[in-house]
């Protein structure tokens, strides 16, 4: 089944406010001009014939296939991957612009259904695929350069392998996927309707969030407050949604043996268990010194006796407000990216130039951030909700990366461009981190250095300690669903649990925090996407850390790796740098960053 493919999206996308000047807007024209264009039914027409041709001439006759005949039988699926991808991409931008509009909303359900059976024929490649004896498929690559080249395609998919169903069942899964789909819509439109009413003015989600971030605490404790009414509100249709989303995990595990729920996303990322085990483990371990820390710092900035929820993303008390327009925050950005090589901002401006950033809030529209690659024929398109705080900047700067990233991987192909999201995050979070420090160099004052080596601390603490976090509670929610049922108010005794002992002793819970989990995307449309964040930041820590030590061919070693898309496995890509995610001092490298930067904040107190 060809899903819509899901973005990137960004875990701690922020908000701001006005007088940002001419946001852009996307103009999806490059993939098709509108719904009723001739040349989505002429490719919808073209994919429903190639998907029939390529089961008749390839079904069961896979182990017959010469290494030349292999590779043709593999580009004409990867063609048809690329055109079913083109009109996914667009149906399912059009629908983020605006997730509450019904035409919208049943033109990408028209797509996924028609696209879902045409594919349902192609079910049997990657199954014949996987009953190829290893020395056969190993005999064919050898034989053909062109065909070794998708060595990492074939073994992503026998990792598959042991979990394979019967052909019968999985093209029954296959077709059903649109059901589950559904849920995700109507958690979507369900976020995206969403109304709250703050200091008399209703908003929507994001301008709600917005608010948690005011220097006026006050505002932040009723925009808190007026979340968790209207999250309690509904918060029986949440619990559906995951109740029923965990429970259809839970049955396709059980049938394909899945040894744990979070099998089926490790081999996705393409990353061995103990590998994401070492980074959870390093991470819990390291919430006194980081987390706990910090947030400790700030109670005493704040003068509180005790932090609240509402205070966690405050502005500091010599933070000057700011509102960063949009001209400003696309030259901070490219300059840090020219800053670092000319041609990571020759990369950047398309985004800018061509409409392939949408950034304004709107009714409807999608929450939270993103960068789309489409298909390599075209380009991606960067979602923003940008408000023009100074942390829009750094989300900015964060999917644009990923927009370079999948620009440059796109020459790998549709099958091989892909990188597994544990990776998906190095340019974007390293995109991050030239722009702060840029930012950080120019520093004019103490304060101002106090300001940003603060907002990135909190910034590298929601990427790591939160989403570690929310990854202990995904594993205690997939648990839990697996004995029955669960109530809304067993998923807040979950949520809850992981809450105190990641933030830390200088936080008290106010009542009604505990349906905060209820508004996080990823549980829903990506179960178990959160640790691709820490791992992310971790990984570009110990980058940034080698290229501060050995500037000297930095750059080429890093395009490289962002080139090779998901053509390399992790390890291949970071040998070149010294660096093994296998090993548990890996982590403590990269945490040692963070742990070094509350260090220098707490030397300012003395």
């Amino acid at each position: 089944m060809i899903h819509l493919p899901q973005p990137a999206r960004d875990a701690n996308a922020p908000h701001g406010d006005k007088d940002l000047g001419p946001l852009p807007e996307w103009d999806l024209s490059d993939l098709y001009t509108a719904p009723d264009a001739p040349e989505i039914r002429r490719d919808l027409d073209w994919l429903e014939d190639a998907c029939a041709r390529f089961a008749q001439d390839y079904e069961g006759k896979l182990t017959n296939l010469s290494a030349d005949e292999m590779l043709d039988c593999v580009k004409r699926n990867e063609r048809i991957s690329a055109v079913a991808g083109r009109i996914m991409s667009f149906a399912g931008l059009r629908y983020y612009q605006q997730t509450t509009d019904a035409g919208r909303a049943k033109f990408l359900s028209d797509c996924q259904e028609k696209i879902t059976n045409y594919t349902t024929p192609l079910v049997f490649f990657t199954l014949e695929l996987n009953r190829l004896d290893d020395s056969h498929l190993d005999a064919l690559l050898a034989q053909n350069a062109e065909l070794g080249r998708y060595t990492r395609v074939f073994e992503r998919i026998r990792a598959m392998k042991p979990y394979q169903l019967s052909d019968e069942l999985e093209k029954f899964l296959h077709d059903l996927g649109v059901v589950g789909d559904a849920w995700e819509r109507l958690f979507d439109e369900t976020i995206a309707g969403l109304e709250f009413v703050v200091d008399g003015e209703t908003l929507g989600i994001e301008g709600t969030l917005n608010f948690l971030t005011d220097p006026d605490r006050d505002k932040r404790e009723a925009a808190a407050h007026e979340l968790a009414r209207v999250l309690g509100d509904n918060r029986h249709i949440f619990a559906r949604v995951h109740n029923t989303q965990t429970k259809e995990k839970e049955v396709m595990d059980r049938w394909r043996g899945m040894p744990s729920a979070q099998t089926g996303r490790h081999l996705s990322n393409d990353v061995e268990p103990e590998v994401v085990e070492a980074l959870r483990n390093a991470v819990v371990a390291a919430y006194p010194k980081l987390s706990h820390r910090y947030y400790e710092l700030k109670r005493k900035w704040l003068g509180l006796d005790k932090m609240q929820v509402w205070d966690r993303n405050a502005p500091l008390p010599i933070e000057e407000p700011k509102t960063v327009d949009w001209t400003t925050a696309r030259s901070m950005v490219m300059d840090a990216y020219s800053g670092f090589d000319p041609r990571m901002a020759e990369l950047a401006e398309p985004f800018f130039d061509k409409g392939w950033i949408d950034a304004g809030v709107k009714p409807g529209k999608a929450p939270g951030a993103f960068a789309h690659p489409t298909v390599t024929d075209v380009h991606p398109y960067v979602m923003l909700n940008y408000l023009g705080k100074p942390r829009d900047v750094m989300t900015l700067a964060h999917e644009l990366g990923h927009g370079v990233h999948q620009v440059l991987a796109a020459d790998q192909g549709e099958m091989l461009s892909a990188t597994p999201l544990t990776l998906a995050e190095t340019a974007s979070v390293f995109g991050e981190m030239l722009t702060f420090r840029k930012l950080l160099d120019g520093a004019a004052t103490q304060g101002e250095r106090k300001t940003l080596l603060a907002g990135k601390v909190e910034d590298m603490i929601n990427t790591v300690v939160r989403q570690i976090a929310f990854y202990d509670f995904e594993c205690k929610l997939h648990e839990a669903r697996r004995g029955g049922e669960l109530t809304p108010d067993d998923i807040n005794d979950l949520w809850m649990s992981v809450q105190a002992e990641s933030l830390g002793p200088a936080f008290e819970f106010m009542d009604g925090y505990e349906t905060f989990w209820a508004y996080i995307p990823h549980f829903v449309h990506s179960p178990f996407y959160v640790y691709a964040y820490a791992f992310g930041d971790g990984l570009v820590n110990a980058l940034y850390a080698v290229y501060r030590e050995s500037p000297d061919g930095f750059e080429e070693k890093y395009f490289e790796m962002l080139k090779a898309g998901g053509s390399k496995h992790h390890s291949e890509l970071l040998a070149p740098f010294g660096l093994d995610a296998s090993d548990p001092k890996f982590w403590d490298k990269g945490l040692s960053m963070i742990s070094s930067m509350i260090d220098e904040l707490e030397a300012m107190e003395d």
